[in-house]
């Protein structure tokens, strides 16, 4: 997901978290600008293998946290058979939707000289998840209209290539099991996977042996495969400047921002009246980012029908791969 970096706005406009405010200076200062910008390898890479290495942790004891152990002990069981397998599996998968969908931004940037860091990834080792997914910092007020829609599309699309794979081979090889035993769980709780609406019908499509009473096994693959959809509907979300905010403000200009408000509006009402708490640590990061999407370097370049073809089918993105509900806390 890309997101505003101070240091690389244009002079003159004061931009925080996607709040615009009036121009602060009248004649904008020349700055030196360089290309490619200097950009922290190690930094990035270290969040990179700490990230892998979340990912590996979860995937491995993500139905074993009641013989979660520490230390050599630890070791000792990641080691065995069938531990590091799933690891292995989901941390791949994850890492590979993730880094696909980062990638996708990042080459775009570069097509179009826009400045942008590469991909900084944010591990989460506490949990079944292993992380809060990556971003890249971009000079996105140098991009025009059309700059934007490319930037802001490519990420979910490329990572799409890699995700979809995964979720139709985790649907194709879980077992079916009972209803009431399809459950993740940690050292205190258990939990329960919502499918989105894009895998209940690849379900009733591909596996017409699971009954009524019946679901698929969140498997590790089909636990990355939920993971990659998930992420990747909430980036699309058309609000402030996540992926699908880009989108609409391409495609509608101004006229987006009634749609973010509305947006907002929906999820607090939804988090108010069914009590969800991963909605009420989005909405915080939302808020925090604003609702309302920066005008571009020149709204007036046309996008083009085919674009505008493009834009209409990806806001098919969020309902068909997130869940409402998400997780749910038995």
């Amino acid at each position: 997901m890309p997101v505003p970096n101070p240091q690389f706005e244009r002079p003159g406009i004061s931009t925080v978290w996607g709040y615009v405010s009036l121009p602060v200076i009248e004649k904008p200062v020349e700055r030196p600008e360089t290309w490619p910008p200097r950009r922290r390898y190690g930094l990035m890479a270290f969040m990179f293998l700490l990230t892998c290495g979340a990912t590996f942790w979860a995937g491995a004891v993500r139905e074993r946290s009641e013989t979660i152990l520490y230390g050599i002990e630890a070791m000792k069981e990641i080691l065995s058979p069938g531990w590091w397998q799933d690891g292995l599996i989901y941390m791949s998968c994850v890492m590979g939707t993730l880094l696909a969908h980062e990638m996708g931004h990042f080459v775009m940037t570069v097509r179009y000289r826009i400045r942008a860091t590469l991909p900084l990834f944010l591990p989460l080792p506490i949990t079944p998840i292993g992380t809060m997914g990556a971003v890249i910092a971009m000079q996105g007020s140098a991009a025009n209209r059309k700059q934007l829609f490319d930037i802001g599309i490519a990420g979910p699309l490329a990572g799409l290539v890699i995700c979809l794979p995964v979720v139709v081979a985790g649907v194709m090889t879980a077992d079916v099991v009972s209803v009431q035993s399809v459950r993740t769980l940690t050292s205190t709780n258990q939990i329960l996977f919502h499918d989105p609406l894009l895998v209940e019908w690849l379900t009733s499509w591909l596996r017409p042996d699971v009954g009524s009473d019946q679901v698929l096994e969140m498997t590790s693959l089909r636990l990355a495969g939920w993971f990659g959809l998930i992420i990747t509907g909430l980036n699309m979300m058309p609000i402030s400047q996540l992926d699908g905010g880009h989108v609409t403000y391409t495609m509608f200009g101004r006229r987006a921002h009634g749609i973010s408000a509305m947006l907002v509006v929906a999820a607090i009402a939804y988090v108010v009246v069914t009590n969800t708490l991963p909605w009420v640590v989005m909405l915080i990061l939302v808020l925090m980012m604003g609702i309302f999407h920066p005008p571009t370097a020149d709204d007036n370049v046309p996008l083009g029908r085919p674009r505008y073809v493009l834009g209409w089918i990806s806001l098919a993105i969020p309902p068909l791969c997130f869940s409402p509900r998400l997780v749910e806390i038995l």
